[in-house]
């Protein structure tokens, strides 16, 4: 076999060679390359004493190396620096600060590797500070030191100005920042700032803003960015709580803790890991425990890189408690038994219950629980009872069973109640029987009976006789004078002492002669009649007759007999009404008379008395009210009450007309008559009134004959249910006065006109002859002609039709009488126009001699008739028909029913646009308004609702203006348009499509055309148009009614400047002044026109108190601010410019508001849904919520009730003077009716949520004093504390500034820890204290500060570290702790020593002081928090500090005083404020004291 040869190589050997092989290959893939510059310098313009950099980066192969050369050396000084960059190949020559003329020079960039080298050059110029051309760079706003933690947003802000405009780079630790390089993580924003957002570690750094333009460039000064990497240990921020469960129960126990890095959690028994290692949560983790049966303690573990901590959670296996041992009665009275037990339990008891009861079949047991000792005494037991009593024990579980009972009886008392049914009877000469049973209430074993005896019953008993009886209820005395009576009065007795005496009777000394009646008492009574009832005293007593007394109970009245056979009751009769009468009564036998009753007093019932209150008809605005009463000689008084309206009426009228009723409506009168008003019997009826129908009146045409005929044409009448109509003649009387006093049709006595009718049977000359000065029905149809004659007879007609009198003035009306189910109703037509028949010329002659005459009168008569007729329907189209509503008199002629103003668009509108809503919703009488909002408000605002939803939207104009693509970017909302009709059209501007149109509409007011612009919260494309439009309209006023943003939304763009000057288009404004106060804001502003040498002052009132959701809750700071905006609109200025967001719903409250207020002034309604209906054909959606619109009612309801309070200071004196007067028709001052018109609104329960709930009424000192809801002051809960958020505090806003105040209650010894834990978590460090802690001899607030040496309330340890006693006050000073973290504050406490415990200071003066002083303090060293006030019940004294501190200040700065609307602003925050007439009295005195102090109020 041949053999081959096999070369082998080591793997040593091999490496080298595959390596050298190796990199041939990747010298020859990979070609060197000489440096190429990416970026090179470029010249610089610098300022003397400022900083340049010059930036230079390169790259090649190998990495070049970049340096700078000057004059081609290196460049070396301290002031010139090299950087290089990090990554790259670069370098930056940085030379600070700058010297001229030696660092203006030419400074090359070198850069080199093995491939090769290469430069570039720039310039350095300078330019000294005072020589720097206008438009070189300047930073107006650099970047400042900033701290921020890492992942958050750090901004660093940087402004320049130049010409041209700079621009804006950044350096960070002299190199230059490149934010394309950071992934989107660091932008320069368009303003020039630098925003670094997740920031890092590596971000922080030294950071400049460099200008640059052409002029040359600015270096900001350097900021440093510190980005803090937190390092916490970690902590617990829910520890696990231990807990109690029952056997075999189920426990979820939480553990969470935190900290930076965030630690894991894990639960441990014992020293067993309950969780398992690779499942470790980090910061919370729960551990469910499930069917357990013993306790245990469970330990949480926290464990980061910082540390481990620990905490424990206890669970207790808990069942019911062991019943307590039987009880030991240590103590018994007569009312109550104390006895002690052995708890019987190992574990805690939280209390115990004791459960007692008498020992009687029937009986309960009654419970105490809450006991917390082991000891109790049970009150309020029977005397000599027998009761057991039994003990159980309550812990966190539940109730354990009872002890064994313990039976105990209480101690006797005398007797409670007299021996029963005492009978005496004469069984010999001079001896009686006695007899009577046990008292009701013995109270204890009866020793036995006293029987007490005399024959003069005026003698006290002290002198009466006393037989004393043993074991006995019978007894007989001896030795009593015959013939005499005697009385006799029995009590018992007890080892305790004697019971009280029981009624007398009477006994006669004579055998055979029968007892005393027993049981006398009067039975059933009438008005003349009384019934009377007793029982003989005994069976069998031969009585034959009987004889009564009585009398009148009044002086000297005489005394009537009456003998009646036997029997047991008796009927006197032939009394007088209501009189009271006193009767006696004695039984008679044939041995004679006995003894008499004592006496029994009846009043007789009130005789006539009105009855069978009945509706006898109804119209649209009245009622008839009849009623029976039969004739009385004096006047009697009944009183009807409805819709909270009462008027007096005689009953002997029989009826009552009430007028001034609204159409349609069901009322409930309830009448009060003089025998009920001390609280008897009320009547009560109820009535409707008719719909609203027969709103036209018929028309009259021109007489169609001599003979005093006359045609009148119904209007058409849709109605169903009608029985009858009537046509109804009303002759007027000559004079102007009879005219303009004419009843209104629904006010005559339609009863009467009915009575009257007369049917068809007399000869037309004895119907002359009738009394035709009265109204009368001349026409009757069952269903309604178009036209009738009057004085002609009519087919359909079933009454007689009268010819009218020559030369007498007439108006008609239509009757209907409606089909209903109850009562009799009608509907009336207004009245025609006033017209006159023509006079008789001459005396009427027979027909037969008269023919010639009639051809010569006539046609005179006729021709001087239509003068007469064309000249009344001139003047008659010349007036406007009115609506007929509540209470107005419907005669065209009478001066009350002319429109109240055809100017007014309102009214206008309602003449001819009237809708079917505006007819059904006439002006609201303002006396009504209150009862017509509670009826809208009725029934969870139903009525509200229906009528909101019935006003026309008003969206049939066109919007063609707002549609255009040119204007649509200039709507805030696409929704809500400027109708064209109305629109406001700005002076076009050459060239500029559409420069005409901002969506706004002028919005009629009051009487006046345009009154305002609506429009929209300006858009920053329309400050322009804004400022364009308030200076072509001259408008002087600009109410906002938004915030510029709220719920994270913007509203409106702020179109004003917060300072200086701003130009919008053609406008200059200037920002004059600003006034912030608590609920509005008012700015000032200067207006120039570019061309125009005017300048004009303009005022915008901003409303900051509108909630983001809804409506305010009160509408009385809106109304200050209402009445602000209108004392400051001048009233030459062009239309009030309103707006809010949409410039539809609150700008429609605003308006609609303001416009009914004007109204009230010159008019007794409102017309609310009017308004609305008319704004609405003007803008869309105005008024836009159902709330908005109930808001509107509440408003002007506030505004009615309170009237204008305000008054200059320099008025105030005379308006005290004037307050201090009686008011005429009334018995009160002025002062006092104001006082009394705050209290007018109640604020509903429902206003008090968490101060109702049963774990937070302990907290409150009074029980009717307690925070509203809105307004209270809300602490941070606690964890696992139920209603640990309450205090009974409020926040109260002051003049300026929202929540200034906190009103509060003096502290209780339950709530001083919440008292501190309030003042720090709000940063309140001045506490105001206006009571001492005593007064009256009554804890009026706890002392919830320590006195000499440090004291801790709860998280709070709090240190007195000075106390300076002033005359009129004390000032504590408090060093105040948080235990938590270490942080202290200083609290400063004010206590007013002068006030007296009763009533008010005398002077205001040292008070006002008192206020001056908190306030500088607070100026002067208090944080931003409120300032805390209290007196006992934090609404007082309370109240009138914070009225006083308001009241003040605002006389400062403008002048006038108004403390009604102060203290009911502050009562919209907290119940009670400034709480009595006495306090509210001293508001205004002080503050006139405090004007005395002013030398330029003196005048």
């Amino acid at each position: 076999m041949a053999t081959i040869g096999v070369c082998r190589f080591s793997l040593p050997l091999l490496l080298p060679l595959f390596t050298l092989l190796l990199s041939l290959l990747l010298t020859n893939a990979h070609a060197l390359a000489p440096p190429r510059f990416t970026k090179v310098p470029v010249d610089q313009t610098g300022v003397s004493g400022g900083v340049v950099s010059f930036v230079c980066q390169a790259t090649g192969d190998p990495k070049p190396r970049v340096s700078w050369n000057k004059k081609g050396k290196k460049v070396n000084s301290q002031r010139i620096e090299t950087i290089e960059f990090d990554e790259g190949a670069g370098a930056v020559l940085r030379i600070q600060p700058l010297r001229a003329p030696r660092d203006e020079n030419t400074y090359e960039c070198v850069a080199e590797n093995s491939e090769g080298e290469i430069t570039v050059n720039a310039q350095l110029s300078i330019i000294r500070e005072d020589l720097l051309p206008s438009g070189f760079p300047n930073i107006d706003m650099g970047p400042q030191l900033k701290v921020v933690e890492r992942t958050r947003t750090a901004t660093m802000l940087c402004a320049a100005s130049g010409s041209p405009d700079p621009e804006i780079t950044w350096y960070k630790d002299f190199l230059p920042i490149d934010p394309s390089a950071s992934n989107g993580r660091i932008k320069q924003l368009r303003s020039g700032a630098l925003q670094i957002e997740n920031s890092e570690e590596t971000d922080q750094g030294k950071y400049e803003c460099v200008a640059s333009n052409v002029e040359g460039v600015r270096y900001s000064s350097p900021a440093n960015l510190y980005v803090r990497v937190r390092r916490v240990p970690p902590r617990f921020s829910i520890p696990p709580t231990s807990q109690e469960i029952m056997p075999g129960g189920s426990v979820n126990i939480t553990c969470v803790a935190v900290g930076s890095p965030m630690p894991y959690v894990k639960w441990m028994l014992n020293s067993e890991d309950l969780t398992p290692e690779d499942e470790m949560p980090v910061g919370r983790n729960v551990l469910e425990l499930s069917s357990v049966r013993e306790s245990a303690n469970y330990t949480c573990v926290a464990m980061s890189s910082l540390g481990i901590i620990e905490a424990v959670a206890q669970i207790t296996v808990k069942s019911l408690p062991k019943p307590p041992g039987t009880p030991v009665v240590s103590e018994t009275t007569a009312t109550s038994v104390t006895i002690t037990w052995d708890s019987g339990n190992p574990d805690p008891v939280t209390y115990y219950i004791i459960q007692y009861r008498a020992k009687s079949p029937d009986s309960k047991y009654e419970t105490v629980d809450d006991i917390t000792t082991t000891r109790y005494s049970i009150g309020g037991l029977y005397p000599n009872t027998e009761y057991e009593i039994r003990v159980s024990a309550v812990n966190t579980i539940g109730q354990g069973p009872p002890s064994e009972p313990v039976e105990t009886r209480t101690g006797e008392q005398a007797p409670a109640s007299p021996p029963r049914n005492i009978q005496a009877q004469i069984i010999s000469q001079n001896t009686m029987m006695v007899r009577w049973e046990e008292p009701e209430e013995p109270n204890g074993q009866i020793k036995g009976y006293r029987v007490y005896y005399t024959m003069d019953d005026s003698q006290p008993m002290s002198l009466w006789q006393i037989h004393n009886v043993q074991d006995s209820i019978i007894t007989t005395i001896q030795s009593l004078v015959p013939q005499e009576t005697y009385a006799i009065k029995v009590l018992a007795f007890t080892s305790v002492g004697d019971g009280p005496f029981s009624e007398p009777i009477h006994v006669k000394v004579l055998q055979g002669v029968p007892g005393q009646p027993s049981k006398f008492r009067p039975g059933a009574v009438a008005d003349t009649s009384i019934e009377l009832t007793w029982e003989p005293a005994y069976e069998k007593e031969g009585i034959i007759s009987y004889e009564l007394r009585y009398s009148e109970v009044s002086f000297g009245s005489q005394q009537m007999k009456k003998t009646f056979g036997p029997t047991s009751s008796y009927v006197v009769e032939g009394l007088q009404p209501n009189t009271e009468y006193q009767f006696t009564l004695a039984a008679i036998s044939n041995k004679g008379i006995g003894a008499f009753t004592n006496d029994v007093s009846q009043k007789t019932l009130q005789a006539n008395v009105p009855k069978n209150f009945t509706v006898k008809w109804a119209t649209k605005n009245t009622v008839v009210l009849a009623w029976k009463f039969s004739v009385s000689r004096s006047s009697y008084k009944c009183t009807i009450e409805y819709n909270r309206q009462k008027m007096d009426v005689d009953a002997r009228q029989l009826r009552v007309l009430i007028t001034g009723l609204r159409h349609n409506t069901t009322y409930e009168f309830r009448v009060t008559c003089q025998e009920s008003m001390d609280g008897g019997p009320r009547h009560r009826v109820v009535a409707r009134t008719a719909p609203l129908i027969l709103l036209k009146k018929p028309k009259l045409d021109l007489f169609a004959e001599s003979d005093s005929t006359l045609t009148m044409s119904f209007p058409t009448v849709d109605i169903q249910d009608v029985k009858n109509f009537y046509v109804v003649v009303v002759p007027l009387r000559k004079t102007a006065v009879a005219v303009k006093n004419l009843k209104n049709p629904d006010e005559l006595d339609i009863e009467e006109l009915l009575r009257e009718i007369t049917p068809k049977r007399r000869s037309r000359r004895q119907l002359a002859q009738l009394d035709q000065k009265k109204p009368y029905i001349t026409a009757c149809f069952r269903q309604l002609p178009s036209s009738f004659t009057v004085g002609h007879d009519h087919l359909h007609s079933s009454c007689e039709n009268k010819p009218l009198e020559p030369g007498q003035q007439y108006v008609f009306f239509l009757l209907v009488e409606l089909n209903t189910t109850t009562g009799k109703m009608f509907a009336t037509s207004p009245y025609t126009d006033t017209v006159m028949t023509p006079e008789r010329m001459v005396d009427p002659l027979p027909v037969e001699t008269g023919d010639g005459l009639i051809w010569v009168v006539g046609p005179v008569l006729a021709v001087v008739f239509i003068i007469c007729i064309v000249i009344a329907i001139l003047l008659y189209k010349n007036r406007k028909r009115k609506e007929s509503e509540p209470r107005t008199k419907c005669l065209l002629n009478n001066a009350d029913i002319t429109p109240h103003h055809p100017t007014d668009p309102v009214e206008m509108r309602r003449i001819n646009f009237q809708t079917a809503g505006m007819m059904n919703h006439p002006p609201i009488p303002i006396s009504e308004l209150a009862e017509h909002t509670e009826l809208l408000k009725a029934n969870d605002n139903l009525k509200l609702s229906q009528e909101y939803e019935s006003i026309d939207p008003g969206q049939q104009f066109t919007w063609e203006h707002s549609n255009l693509e040119v204007n649509k970017p200039k709507n805030r909302y696409a929704n809500v348009i400027a109708y064209d009709h109305s629109r406001v059209i700005l002076a076009p501007i050459d060239g500029i499509t559409g420069s005409d149109y901002i969506n706004a509409n002028y919005i009629d007011g009051y009487r006046k055309q345009n009154a305002y612009i609506a429009t929209q919260g300006p858009l920053s494309e329309t400050f322009g148009d804004f400022w364009r439009m308030v200076w072509e309209q001259r408008a002087a006023t600009v109410v906002m009614m938004t915030r510029l943003e709220e719920k994270s939304r913007i509203k409106c763009d702020q179109y004003w400047p917060s300072r200086g000057t701003e130009t919008y288009g053609m406008t200059q404004v200037t920002l004059l002044d600003t006034i912030e106060l608590a609920t509005f804001c008012v700015r000032t502003f200067s207006l120039h026109k570019n061309g125009s040498s005017e300048k004009r002052e303009v005022r915008q009132f901003q409303f900051t108190a509108w909630p983001d959701h809804g409506v305010p809750e009160y509408p009385t700071p809106f109304l200050a601010f209402l009445r602000r905006v209108k004392t400051c609109n001048p009233p030459d200025a062009g239309p009030i410019i309103a707006h809010c967001s949409a410039g539809v719903g609150r700008t429609g409250c605003f308006i609609v508001i303001d416009a009914m207020l004007e109204r009230i002034k010159h008019e007794k309604t409102v017309d609310i849904y009017g308004h609305v209906t008319l704004m609405r054909s003007q803008r869309n959606y105005m008024v836009q919520t159902e709330d908005q619109y109930s808001f509107i009612h509440d408003a002007l309801l506030e505004a009615v009730a309170c009237g204008n309070t305000e008054v200059a200071a320099r008025s105030l004196y005379s308006y005290i003077q004037k307050l201090a007067q009686v008011e005429s028709g009334e018995h009160v001052t002025g002062m006092e009716l104001e006082f009394k018109r705050l209290a007018n609104s109640k604020a509903h329960t429902s206003r008090f949520i968490s101060a109702n709930i049963p774990y937070n009424k302990f907290k409150n000192r009074l029980v009717n004093i307690m925070p509203y809801e809105t307004s209270r002051v809300s602490l941070q809960p606690i964890r696992g504390v139920e209603g640990s958020d309450y205090i009974n505090a409020s926040f109260i806003d002051g003049y300026r500034q929202q929540r200034a105040y906190i009103a509060t209650q003096g502290p209780l010894a339950e709530t001083t820890e919440d008292f501190w834990r309030m003042l720090w978590e709000n940063n309140s460090t001045i506490v105001v204290m206006l009571t001492k802690l005593r007064e009256m001899g009554r804890e009026k607030c706890h002392q919830y500060w320590p006195a000499e040496r440090s004291a801790r309330y709860q998280y709070f340890v709090v240190d007195p570290m000075a106390e300076y006693n002033m005359p009129q006050y004390i000032l504590r000073e408090f060093k105040v702790t948080d235990a938590r973290d270490g942080q202290s504050r200083t609290v400063r406490q004010f206590q007013f020593t002068d006030w007296p415990e009763q009533g008010v200071p005398k002077s205001g003066e040292g008070f006002i002081d008192f206020i001056g002083q908190v306030h500088k303090t607070k100026e002067q060293f208090g944080q931003d928090g409120p300032i805390s006030v209290h007196c006992s019940a934090g609404v007082g004294r309370t109240g009138v500090f914070i009225t006083l501190s308001i009241v003040l200040e605002r006389m400062r700065y403008e002048g006038v005083v108004d403390i009604f609307q102060t203290v009911k602003m502050l009562r919209t925050q907290r119940p009670a404020m400034v709480q009595t007439e006495d306090e509210y009295q001293f508001c205004y005195h002080a503050a006139l004291e405090y004007l005395g102090s002013f030398d330029h109020y003196a005048t």
